[in-house]
């Protein structure tokens, strides 16, 4: 068979994303931090591309006015004012003449720096290294103290072994177990622990509870203590339940995280990207757009390119595509923030409800629902709710939150999954805290409100909320 070289020529139909499709769908999924940032860094790139600078009109009307009224009931100075005869002016002139204390002040003031009034929040590793300084260690000392000090985790607990530590430092397991001891009585109380017993050890003796029942719970019974089971503590070490609740109350009051209070985790504040507000018997839509700048093309480069002669072809050309790249943004954020507005209009058509009256009438509802209500592609509803949150009549959630599974009732409509979540969490805020419910009990509460879940629904949701057992809720 001939092996032979040919052209053919196929027509086929293929998919292509645009880059323009490509900007869209990539600023559908930002939210308005991230859409900041990203405009901001286009605006650093692009010189086809400038912002609108708002500037605010001098008005020179608000100048301090006097009224008429001031005016007229000033007393005006003429000329034919007399003089009295019996002034002294040698002496007049002799005393409020001086010129007295002169201060002169230097026409540039240098401006304060605010960082000089803010205290630095001083950290763990910086406390603890100044307490061992002070205590004049030994070179020895020093060294194994940084060591310790190094190998502590967040929480203020040693996360190394002392044979690791004495193999680190090339000194003895002895040495390194007596430097650890004197570092136990460092501040915070129960610092440089290897675990939380003996972080609550170390605590207690500062406190003076050696050898107590509280020292006794915390060395022999910290799983019952965890599970609250003071029964089996109280018989085993042969005391009243009275007292096994006395010595758990005040290890409650212990830390069992030494080193939380220098933590350096910063809260995480959730800036809105859509506002909606009721007015009367409607909500109002309004997108943050505080901080977000107006774009425009340039219109230097603009004319440039149209009426310029004297512009090279890769000059042209280069303009160009900026231009366009520009004009795509400009018009991917437009349509970004009507899509956002769209997607927004349907969660309150379809939740109006949870806007008017709480959680507890939030609707189940799906991607498909507000897809087909405004004709797009769920992959597009989906781009537009992540990561993005609502401010709201009932609070701020992430748009996310409006999409949830159904729960079948025994008679009426189904019932959305966050709504049985703030049903279960009201259930175990009403509770007698010394008998508190049961999953089987609450499974039960719930069914006499028409909605029927299993138990371990029950327990799926209250691991969720980060509610405990009923064992563990009840109080003594």
């Amino acid at each position: 068979m001939a092996i032979e070289l040919r052209q053919e020529l196929r027509l086929s139909q293929q998919l292509i994303m645009t880059p323009q499709l490509q900007m869209a769908i990539k600023l559908l999924q930002l939210n308005r931090l991230e859409l900041q940032d990203m405009i901001n860094r286009e605006l650093e790139e692009n010189p086809a591309l400038e912002e609108v600078q708002e500037t605010a009109e001098e008005n020179t009307l608000e100048q301090t006015e006097v009224k008429a009224d001031t005016i007229s009931s000033t007393k005006e100075v003429t000329i034919d004012e007399k003089f009295r005869d019996d002034v002294d002016w040698s002496n007049y002139f002799d005393e409020y003449a001086s010129p007295g204390k002169i201060h002169f002040e230097s026409e540039k003031k240098e401006a304060l720096n605010f960082e000089n009034f803010t205290a630095n929040k001083e950290s763990l590793d910086g406390h603890l290294l100044w307490q061992l300084l002070m205590i004049s260690p030994t070179k020895e000392e020093e060294n194994i103290g940084s060591l310790v000090i190094g190998n502590l985790d967040k929480d203020g607990f040693l996360d190394a072994s002392i044979d690791e530590i004495a193999k680190e430092s090339g000194f003895s397991p002895e040495k390194v177990t007596q430097v650890l001891s004197l570092m136990h009585k460092f501040d915070p109380p129960g610092i440089c622990a290897r675990n939380l017993s003996e972080s609550l050890l170390i605590q207690a003796k500062q406190l003076g509870l050696n050898n107590s029942i509280v020292t006794k719970i915390i060395t022999n019974h910290i799983k019952n203590l965890e599970n609250k089971n003071y029964k089996a503590i109280a018989g085993d070490l042969k005391i009243s339940i009275k007292e096994v609740i006395s010595a758990v109350n005040i290890i409650k009051g212990l830390e069992p995280k030494p080193g939380r209070k220098f933590s350096n985790e910063e809260p995480v504040y959730i800036i809105p990207d859509i506002y909606v507000h009721k007015t009367e018997d409607d909500f109002i839509i309004v997108l943050n757009n505080d901080g977000m700048p107006r774009l425009h093309i340039n219109s230097y480069y603009q004319n440039a390119i149209t009426h310029g002669k004297e512009i090279s072809g890769k000059t042209k050309e280069y303009l160009q595509d900026k231009m366009r790249s520009a004009a795509w943004l400009i018009k991917s954020i437009h349509q970004r923030q009507k899509t956002i507005y769209k997607v927004m209009e349907s969660i309150i058509k379809f939740q109006r409800e949870f806007f008017e009256k709480g959680i507890a009438y939030l609707k189940p509802m799906v991607l498909r629902d507000v897809a087909e209500d405004i004709e797009m592609h769920e992959s597009t509803i989906s781009r537009v709710t992540t990561n993005k949150y609502a401010y709201t009549p009932q609070g701020i959630f992430e748009l996310k939150y409006f999409f949830n599974s159904s729960i079948n009732r025994i008679h009426g409509e189904a019932i959305a999954s966050a709504s049985v979540q703030e049903k279960i969490k009201r259930i175990v805020e009403s509770e007698n805290s010394q008998k508190p419910y049961s999953d089987d009990k609450i499974t039960t509460i719930l069914k006499e409100s028409n909605i029927n879940i299993a138990r371990r629904t029950v327990a799926k949701y209250r691991e969720m909320m980060g509610i405990l057992s009923s064992s563990k809720r009840k109080q003594y």
